[in-house]
């Protein structure tokens, strides 16, 4: 990173470590939507879109999010937003790389017109494993706050066993949760059950729903139907860790008053060090082999 130049637009917590994380490894770095955060690294500098030398730009680096459909970019610091315009990706090098946690199809498009390199940060495998700790570490702590028993001896349902559902169900279990996995691929399930965990194919889940104390979604599709809220106990606390919409129907819970919590961006709330330095670290390996 010695040497190279970039633009960081926008962003939580996290970003604040990936800024200061660039300029130790000697990169020069204009943050854009920081104007309440004091850098003390003399080679990160507050920046406007309008002050950013974009033509001498290696990396554009945007949040998790990305951009919405008309090119917003939220910003924490202070509260707002910044838009970003194709004309803005045209101005830099034409080696220049924007890096996003997630793309849609208006970032894509952008990118792709401008002829600049995209690289979706977050739907890299490195980064979503990496990252299911603090998501793992968080939902533990949610269901502690949460509930009025012990975590130890609850029977608590993990909806899908990929790379979060797995760090999931393996922390509650490795704390004495009674941990049922439910998926419908046979494989995940047969994993599950290697753990010491309990299994059930998805097509089952009303069989076991009425067992659970802590139901814990990790897919991002319905799962928990009003037809499954029905057979719910209804002291049973859910927590969604699914990107929007979620895989629960929240507006069912609460007319059914099952309380159901939608925990989005766990890791830059709970540990935005950690997450920072994750996002950092990856961008870093790209551009060092570039």
């Amino acid at each position: 990173m010695q040497d190279k130049q970039i633009a960081l637009l926008g962003g939580d917590e996290r970003y604040i470590e990936v800024a200061r994380t660039f300029a130790r490894q000697g990169a020069t770095v204009y943050a854009c939507g920081f104007s309440d955060i004091s850098f003390t690294e003399k080679t990160v500098s507050h920046a406007s879109l309008t002050s950013i030398p974009f033509p001498m730009i290696d990396a554009i680096i945007l949040p998790v999010l990305g951009t919405d459909d008309r090119g917003n970019i939220v910003t924490h610091f202070p509260s707002g937003d910044i838009t970003l315009h194709e004309e803005i990706l045209r101005q830099t090098k034409a080696t220049c790389t924007i890096f996003s946690g997630l793309a849609n199809d208006y970032l894509k498009n952008m990118c792709s017109h401008s002829k600049r390199t995209l690289v979706a940060y977050y739907e890299l495998d490195e980064v979503a494993i990496l990252n299911a700790v603090p998501t793992a570490e968080a939902t533990l702590q949610i269901a502690m706050e949460e509930t009025d028993f012990t975590i130890h001896g609850a029977t608590t349902l993990v909806t899908g066993f990929g790379r979060i559902g797995m760090t999931i169900a393996k922390l509650f279990h490795n704390v004495g949760a009674n941990v049922i996995v439910t998926v419908r691929d046979h494989a995940q399930l047969a994993r599950a059950e290697t753990f010491g965990m309990t299994t059930v194919p998805i097509d089952q889940l009303h069989t076991v729903i009425d067992s659970c104390h802590i139901c814990i979604n990790t897919i991002p599709a319905l799962v928990i139907t009003e037809s499954l809220l029905h057979k719910m106990n209804k002291e049973t606390v859910m927590i969604d860790v699914a990107s929007r919409p979620g895989g629960i129907d929240f507006h069912s819970a609460e007319k059914l008053n099952i309380k159901a919590i939608h925990a989005l961006a766990l890791p830059g709330k709970v540990a935005p060090k950690s997450a920072g330095a994750i996002i950092a670290k990856t961008i870093c390996k790209y551009m060092n082999k570039t």
